[in-house]
């Protein structure tokens, strides 16, 4: 039997950690027996958006895109997971709309931080004035009112932050929760993170 498809629709700032989240996710799920397809922001803009800039209207139209795909994949039994920083509050509430099952994560973090992460130093060219409209420097972002989900990326771990969003999946139903005898204790757990580690499998 198949399971539900769903949409997880990852939204955040640039360098707030929606990738990271979201591929670390599509493993877990996958690992779960779903199917899954991840359209990250910047893939999707090389190539289902290809053409589009960076206006309010390109924007949107950008989101509503990655949203008609996700709507056919869920509907198809598929998960869709999305992560785009996708700023605007409404054509968000619009995707949400059209796809009934619809688990918003907004991954959250102050501006200040992700200035001195600026992993892409996209945050100094923004600050130059190198990039125009700049999400969160010279465009706005419009927080979401009623995510399902809320990660605080300056104060979790990666590890946490994946726990959070498979624990409120298993309270929505969406994934069904993993029997105790299977669940590794937390020394269990760090010593299997330790050999990876050593190993150089994870960081």
């Amino acid at each position: 039997m198949g399971h539900k498809g769903f949409t997880l629709w990852f939204t955040g700032l640039s360098g707030s950690g929606k990738s990271t989240l979201a591929r670390r996710m599509e493993g877990i799920l996958r690992e779960r027996g779903f199917k899954v397809e991840l359209l990250d922001g910047d893939i999707v803009r090389q190539n289902l958006s290809k053409g589009l800039g960076f206006s309010k209207e390109d924007r949107d139209t950008n989101i509503r895109r990655i949203g008609f795909v996700c709507h056919l994949l869920t509907r198809n039994g598929i998960v869709a997971i999305a992560a785009a920083i996708s700023p605007y509050r409404a054509v968000r509430d619009e995707v949400r709309a059209t796809i009934q099952d619809f688990v918003e994560v907004y991954v959250k973090c102050p501006l200040d931080v992700l200035m001195e992460r600026d992993v892409k130093g996209l945050y100094k060219k923004a600050l130059a004035g190198e990039i125009q409209g700049f999400t969160g420097v010279s465009d706005p972002y419009e927080e979401p009112l009623h995510p399902e989900i809320v990660i605080e990326s300056d104060k979790e771990t990666p590890e946490e932050s994946v726990a959070k969003i498979v624990a409120k999946l298993e309270e929505l139903g969406y994934l069904p929760p993993v029997k105790s005898a299977d669940v590794y204790t937390h020394d269990e757990q760090q010593v299997v993170e330790d050999r990876l580690r050593a190993l150089g499998y994870i960081e």
